[in-house]
């Protein structure tokens, strides 16, 4: 029972209080580029979604069963980018398979899933705060989940935003910037929480 109390809080943990987009700062640029749609922008957070949890369970044996013994904890980074590389090569030809209008709405978003720093900065910090395998799984999947919802409120915001009046200098990038700056305030009010 209190097994699941902490898991419980960890996940309220990474999902509102140590939320990627809107506390670490991390994953900022499909966060900013992807986010102008709804569905576009649950498409994108699922794959993060997909790449975070799988890249921690991955990275995590690499790290603790291969670099640790062979005393290479120094190719971390290397051996992370290789792993997160090759699962979104995997996304990347599913997606083009399954949905290509999904596919061509992500764009060139999709392969910088590779680059982002979300997903590397999970594997980072499993590493960084020695969580056993179940806690780094977790911490990929609920940091994941975080980077979802802060990408649909996001796009849900950007919406209203098109049909609403705004000054002509602030339509587009600066209001979204504006909404941004908004939104990782209002999740400030989380820090205390856990």
């Amino acid at each position: 029972m209190n097994e699941i109390v902490n898991i419980l809080l960890f996940m309220v943990s990474c999902i509102l209080t140590n939320n990627f987009i809107f506390s670490r700062f991390l994953g900022c640029c499909p966060f900013l580029g992807v986010s102008s749609k709804v569905g576009t922008s649950v498409s994108m957070g699922l794959a993060v979604t997909f790449v975070m949890t799988i890249a921690s369970f991955f990275c995590y044996m690499i790290y603790n069963w291969l670099l640790v013994p062979l005393g290479l904890t120094f190719m971390s980074t290397i051996a992370f980018i290789l792993v997160i590389a090759a699962l979104v090569q995997f996304v990347e030809m599913f997606l083009k398979k399954s949905s290509p209008t999904l596919y061509s709405a992500l764009g060139i978003y999709l392969p910088l899933i590779t680059t982002n720093c979300a997903v590397l900065g999970v594997a980072t910090l499993n590493v960084n705060n020695a969580y056993n395998m179940l806690y780094a799984v977790l911490n990929g999947t609920f940091s994941a989940l975080g980077f979802l919802l802060a990408i649909v409120l996001m796009a849900g915001v950007r919406e209203r935003l098109e049909s609403s009046k705004i000054p002509a200098c602030m339509k587009g990038f600066p209001i979204t910037l504006v909404a941004a700056g908004l939104m990782a305030v209002a999740f400030m009010g989380f820090s205390g929480l856990v």
